[in-house]
């Protein structure tokens, strides 16, 4: 019985993310907003929604830096992120696309419900570009595991490139992505940081 629930229950969860519905308790939900203060162990920031957050920082926390990019960076074989929506044709709208560094390929590898800075609940797709069609804008698969998806990505849509960071990115002014986690004690830690350098907001 408990197997065939368990089966059910995947059979569901394959429903959902094909027809672009997702369960709320899956859904990647950053927190995007502006470092207020740091110190050695937890960063204050507020929310792009007014609301102030005191953050752990640990060992564990990883740190990517976030750099203004162009649509020629998104090259075949590229291992990228984009947070998009489905469209009624199957294939996904970009609304923006980060191109990690060669060292950070295979993070997040995989698509899932994502929240974007709307509050709408889209997609995130991480993978390896595979074909790729330059004209207005790029056309392109995206690669993950055993499956791909098609992204269009229009001309106007931000790109940004992702690398590995450190602490000394963590400035107050900086505009960031957080990705936390609650300790065993309710406290917010950072498990990922995404942070602007030069000005730039992390657009995903």
């Amino acid at each position: 019985m408990m197997k065939s629930t368990r089966l059910a229950g995947l059979l569901l969860s394959s429903l959902l993310m094909c027809s672009g519905a997702f369960a709320a308790d899956n859904v990647i939900k950053p927190t995007r907003g502006t470092i207020d203060s740091v110190n050695d162990s937890s960063i204050q920031v507020t929310t792009r929604q007014g609301e102030k957050l005191d953050v752990k920082l640990t060992d564990q926390t990883k740190i990517n830096s976030v750099t203004k990019g162009q649509i020629s960076d998104i090259k075949a074989d590229s291992f990228i992120g984009t947070a998009a929506v489905p469209q009624a044709d199957g294939t996904l709208k970009a609304l923006e696309v980060h191109v990690f560094a060669p060292s950070l390929r295979g993070s997040g590898e995989g698509f899932n419900p994502f929240e974007s800075a709307d509050g709408k609940i889209n997609t995130m797709t991480n993978g390896t570009v595979g074909k790729l069609v330059n004209s207005h804008g790029r056309t392109l698969t995206v690669k993950y595991h055993d499956a791909e998806k098609t992204v269009v990505v229009p001309d106007d849509v931000p790109v940004v490139l992702l690398a590995p960071g450190d602490r000394s990115l963590l400035k107050p002014g900086v505009k960031i992505v957080l990705f936390a986690t609650k300790d065993d004690k309710g406290q917010l830690a950072a498990r990922g940081i995404a942070a602007g350098k030069e000005g730039v907001a992390p657009p995903m």
